[in-house]
């Protein structure tokens, strides 16, 4: 049987070439140092980013020391905002179903 393809990587730190099996957290044979540092803070910062909460509907946010002629105001606003993304909503769903 032949030999299922390898990769190598040329290690950024001490410039020997080592086995590199595309992941972020491979490690140079030489030095131990990380093969692709640039991609594991990549991949570091999407996990984390993957592990926040994600926010909700983006609503003109109305606080209770607002004056009853502002809140009137933003209620208004947040049913255009609504209304807005009503729209959109039927709109993506209508172009989808006509797609097929």
């Amino acid at each position: 049987m032949s030999a299922p393809l390898s990769a190598s990587k040329k290690c950024p730190h001490c410039g020997h070439w080592s086995e590199w099996q595309q992941r972020p957290d491979d490690r140079c044979v030489r030095c131990g140092q990380l093969l692709d540092p640039v991609r594991n803070r990549s991949e570091q910062a999407r996990e984390k980013l993957a592990q926040e909460p994600l926010a909700g509907i983006m609503l003109i946010e109305i606080k209770p020391e607002d004056g009853a002629a502002l809140r009137f105001f933003k209620y208004i606003i947040r049913g255009g905002q609504l209304a807005f993304a009503a729209l959109l909503a039927f709109m993506l769903w209508l172009v989808t179903a006509l797609a097929g």
